[in-house]
């Protein structure tokens, strides 16, 4: 459970950093490990494919609605087409 203190500095960690920094800054850590020749290539690249599906869960949520009118869209256009 959060303290008030740590909602509060939380709230205001998300005004000040935005989605595409953070973005960046998972990319840049992501790189970072890739590169590392001590590290390890399979734990990179887990990172990686944690990062894509979070951002394409992300991005899924956000644009649901949008998706689906478009899809429905696209459905009635082919459905007149061969009426």
């Amino acid at each position: 459970m959060q303290s008030i203190n740590t909602a509060t500095t939380n709230f205001r960690e998300r005004r000040t950093k935005t989605m595409r920094k953070r973005m960046s800054n998972a990319l840049l850590r992501a790189k970072a490990t890739l590169m590392n020749p001590s590290g390890d290539q399979m734990t990179g690249w887990l990172i990686v494919v944690l990062i894509v599906v979070v951002v394409g869960a992300v991005f899924m949520t956000l644009y649901q609605g949008s998706i689906t009118q478009i899809w429905n869209s696209i459905v009635s256009k082919i459905t007149n087409l061969l009426n």
